[in-house]
């Protein structure tokens, strides 16, 4: 598979059906528990209350509000489902469980049907009880003649291009009351010159919603010093009340008060007495799934805090001074220093396998906040390493409330390590008793997103209250003392629930059908796994950005990594980073600035070329200063891409010169293989940017937006060095042991795969841009070659930071997502010769050390702009005749007082990089080099690395001498 098809496909989320049902009921059961206490004995079928059956004033006003079933006719067809005259009156009826029309403007509804002689209606119906007869539509209490225009306005294709081509049928605006019809369900209708009607469907109305009811004012929960304020967005109810609590175990409400309606917005001002008790909203509201007008009871969209079921929403006042640890109001102007973004390096780490194997931690913090808080753990002795070697920011996986965790850990269920240590370490029985409990345990990712707003409750000590609040503040300031900076990962792409009953449906109780991307039949779109979310809608994007700023000033995280962020639009990523650059230490308590975005670019989907609008892929986002990461890099050094055949190999994996019985097309077309990732990663190496000039494989001088991945896009996208984020492991996937394990033949030595893995984190750390970790990668971390770990429990996760063990070896990885390799990973696992010593981790420690800090040694390799690495950064041992397996990249400086290139670094003058993947010793000269003083960079000679010190070089040719699967590093120093 080519480099390029790893863009297109999202790497951890489970695979649910991509395909939607034809009928949506189906796809949101009604049968599903309710999502609050069940004293509340609601029903799922809750029709409107008399009072609003009762013909209100604004309806009546409409226009043909006739109650007859008389109707004009159409031929046309609907172009989701061709319906033609001769449809049966049920093939009619269930059309109305399509919403495949659109409402994008006040006086516009687009459907792509031609109704020739024929007419257009419009239908209301107060209590969703549209009907077809065979006499026309009934039910409906309001009926509006529809008059056909030409295409829709340039306003409404550019906010809807998926929509293009559809025609634009005119309401009538006298009169009309919009405001009160999109709280019906609606419907609209085609019908022939001879009355009989050809096709009908109902409404999607993101489009009107964002004209008529787009708002900026408070949402949430907003606290003055005699009263707690609730603001809720919801155009399309027809009544809102908020039950109140007194805990979060109370059976019976405080009780239960209506909210007033403004323009959509519907609120109360309730009493001071209210804070620290928890509420739920009852919305009654027409919801698309059902057909039917439902009793929903919701969380709060903007909760800060929840009860530990989280079926109901905390009253908590986050600038509560009891809520902040000590130093909290002061912990900006004490954060970690970042001289520009080029000096980030980013460590990506999951809570849970910080600390929930870590003896040193108290059992009572372990995979949790806290564990972060204590001095002299294995695991903070292992980051202070870390941040004393250079890397600035940890990247912390989902933080937020999410599915699959219950938060109450007495509720969890585990396996017996001890029986399972006893299993040989290819035995299937590991995986079978971790995958039999895996829904019940402690253990997931953490990317099933229920309320984006909270911290996720089962990493607290207590889950109740505001202890997950006070928790999530200690770790941050903890990070922050040892000089890291900190990373959420955000997972605005998707939300887990949808439909009225679902325990984890939020936003689709509340307005139904606006915050969750359709497609033209009005399905939910999957591609991201569940529940597409709509960020081109109004509100989507400002809950997404009020999200942002949420995080940073109240828990003042210093960046977000997007999750599938090529889902988003880049309007709404670069409208996240202006809000986030304005923040000021002075009236926010944060230095907005510095707070660093970036995320996966990925274009698949429906947004892919741009089918919803621009959206944040790669390719979209040069000149925007947001980070995306960089898959061609990463394939070109492990081989193929994570799709791909898994013994494909690339540059780091012996591709041509270590063949592993891997049919790659011969000889030649390995060379050629070889060749073009040499080409990508020296790219990437020079932050992938567009218009950095390189000589390629071929000899020819080429900028990076020239050289094409194999299906033929460039692999360059970047305009500075900022935008790429430089990788070859992520929590996706396999680990970096792993795959190197895997794709390495298996005759070579454990010595030389460990080499290998450390060889690849050498091209991440001393490239341009921003490099990328993930956590274990300079422990060897293995997870018995697991592709998606997502679910697997603690045992496959395992993170050992005092240096025992790497976790290989312990079973078969679980059957759903690796079966098919098996036959490829038993014999691995089975063979004692795979598994590392405590000797090579420690080696691979210590080696992972230096080169961190050999990044920071010189801000030659840390440039920080596009002209800068073009005038600095070159490539040799390039052209048709290079010397296999070997880059050599140089960086060049300035000399003070001499004209030419600026001078940036005091110590040293000029910086030779050659990386050797290839099994043997190899030998480099150019004349570029010849009669200068190039040492050996003092951090590889001060190394435990017995083997880079016999790295060499001869200034009389200009020669370099570089041992077998080694990077060193040689630089000049300036004269005193």
């Amino acid at each position: 598979m080519s480099l390029l098809l790893s863009s297109l496909l999202p790497l951890h989320h489970p695979s649910p059906p991509l395909t939607p049902p034809p009928n949506p009921a189906i796809l949101h059961s009604t049968t599903a528990a309710l999502p609050l206490r069940r004293r509340l004995n609601s029903k799922p079928n809750h029709r409107l209350p008399l009072s609003f059956r009762s013909s209100p004033s604004s309806l009546t006003r409409l226009l043909t509000t006739t109650r007859s079933s008389s109707s004009s006719s159409s031929t046309s067809i609907s172009s989701s489902m061709p319906l033609h005259l001769s449809a049966s009156t049920s093939q009619l009826q269930d059309r109305f469980s399509y919403s495949s029309a659109f409402w994008p403007a006040k006086d516009i509804i687009a459907w792509n049907v031609d109704v020739g002689d024929g007419s257009c209606f419009l239908y209301a119906s107060r209590d969703a009880t549209l009907s077809v007869t065979d006499t026309g539509i009934q039910g409906y209490d309001v009926k509006i003649k529809l008059e056909p225009g030409g295409g829709l306005p340039e306003k409404v294709v550019t906010k809807f291009p998926h929509i293009r081509d559809y025609r634009a049928f005119n309401l009538p605006s006298a009169d009309l009351d919009v405001k009160s019809l999109v709280k019906c369900q609606l419907a609209v209708a085609a019908f022939g010159a001879d009355g009989k009607c050809s096709t009908a469907t109902g409404l999607q109305l993101p489009g009107v919603l964002d004209e008529l009811f787009s708002y900026d004012g408070p949402l949430g929960a907003h606290y003055s010093e005699n009263a707690v304020s609730l603001y809720l967005w919801a155009p399309t109810a027809q009544a809102v009340s908020a039950c109140i609590y007194a805990d979060e175990s109370t059976e019976d409400p405080l009780e239960i008060v209506p909210l007033k309606e403004v323009d959509g917005v519907w609120s109360i001002e309730g009493p001071k007495r209210w804070e620290g008790c928890y509420y739920v909203y009852e919305v009654l509201v027409y919801h698309p799934s059902t057909l039917r007008v439902e009793k929903c009871y919701a969380n709060d969209p903007y909760a800060r805090g929840l009860s530990p079921d989280c079926k109901s929403t905390l009253l908590v006042n986050l600038d509560s001074d009891g809520l902040k640890p000590e130093g909290w109001d002061k912990l900006a102007d004490k954060k970690p220093t970042v001289r520009s973004f080029s000096d980030i390096s980013i460590y990506e780490l999951h809570i849970r396998d910080f600390s929930a194997n870590d003896d040193s931690v108290h059992p009572d913090f372990q995979g949790g906040y806290l564990a972060f808080t204590l001095e002299d753990s294995a695991g903070v002795r292992h980051l202070k390493k870390l941040s004393n070697a250079g890397i600035s920011h940890v990247h912390l996986l989902p933080t937020f409330q999410f599915a699959g965790v219950d938060d109450t850990k007495k509720n969890w269920k585990f396996v017996d390590n001890k029986v399972l240590e006893k299993y040989p370490p290819d035995s299937v029985e590991q995986q079978a008793q971790i995958t039999s409990i895996q829904d019940s345990d402690g253990y997931n990712w953490g990317y099933n997103p229920v309320l984006w707003g909270v911290p996720k409750g089962s990493y607290a000590s207590n889950p109740n209250g505001p202890h997950r609040t006070v928790e999530f503040r200690k770790m941050v300031q903890a990070l922050n003392q040892i000089g890291l900076r900190v990373v959420m990962d955000v997972v605005y792409n998707h939300l887990h629930g949808s439909g009225p009953f679902d325990d984890n449906s939020v936003l689709d109780k509340i307005v139904p059908g606006y915050y969750l991307r359709r497609n033209i039949d009005g399905f939910i779109e999957n591609s991201t796994c569940v529940n597409n979310t709509a960020s081109e809608h109004y509100m989507v994007e400002r809950l997404i950005i009020d999200d942002l700023l949420n995080w940073v000033v109240n828990y003042k995280v210093d960046g977000f990594r997007f999750d599938l962020m090529g889902h988003i639009m880049k309007t709404t990523m670069v409208k996240a980073k202006a809000a986030l650059h304005s923040l000021r230490k002075e009236s926010n308590g944060v230095d907005g600035s510095a707070v660093y975005i970036y995320g996966e670019g990925w274009d698949f989907g429906e947004v892919a070329n741009n089918g919803r609008g621009i959206n944040a892929s790669q390719f979209n986002l040069h000149g925007t200063g947001i980070g995306s990461f960089n898959d061609r890099i990463r394939d070109a050094m492990l081989g193929g891409s994570p799709f791909g055949h898994p013994l494909q190999q690339g540059f780091v994996t012996g591709l041509m010169l270590q063949p592993n019985g891997h049919d790659h097309g011969g000889k030649d077309v390995e060379a050629v293989m070889l060749a073009t990732a040499k080409d990508h990663i020296q790219v990437g190496m020079a932050a992938n940017l567009r218009d950095f000039v390189l000589t390629d494989s071929k000899g020819k001088e080429v900028k990076g937006l020239e050289v094409l991945a194999y299906g033929g896009a460039p692999v360059a996208y970047a305009q500075c060095p900022t935008e790429t984020i430089n990788y070859v492991s992520a929590h996706d996937n396999e680990t970096l042991f792993d795959i190197v394990s895997l794709k390495t033949p298996a005759e070579i030595s454990v010595d030389d795969r460990c080499r290998l893995n450390h060889l690849a984190t050498t091209l991440i750390a001393l490239s341009q841009g921003v490099p990328f970790f993930h956590a274990g990668d300079e422990l060897l971390r293995s997870k018995s070659i697991d592709r998606d770990s997502y679910n697997s429990g603690d045992w496959f996760n395992r993170l050992d930071f005092s240096y025992n063990s790497n976790n290989w070896g312990v079973g078969l990885p679980p059957k759903a997502k690796n079966e098919n390799n098996w036959p490829l990973i038993k014999p691995r696992l089975a063979d004692p010769s795979f598994r590392p010593q405590k000797s090579h981790i420690l080696a691979a420690v210590d080696n992972f050390l230096t080169v961190v800090g050999i990044r920071y040694s010189s801000p030659l390799l840390r440039l920080m702009t596009a002209n800068a690495i073009q005038a600095r950064v070159r490539f040799h041992n390039t052209g048709p005749s290079w010397v296999p397996g070997v880059i050599v990249m140089s960086i060049e400086d300035g000399h003070e007082g001499v004209p030419g290139l600026s001078q940036l670094d005091p110590n040293y003058s000029y910086i030779v990089v050659i990386f050797n993947s290839s099994p043997t010793e190899v030998s480099f000269a150019s004349p570029a080099f010849r009669a200068r003083t190039f040492q050996l960079h003092p951090l590889q000679v001060m190394s435990q690395d017995k083997v880079v010190k016999n790295s060499s070089y001869e200034a009389a040719s200009g020669r370099f001498t570089i041992p077998a699967i080694t990077t060193s590093v040689f630089v000049e120093r300036r004269e005193n």
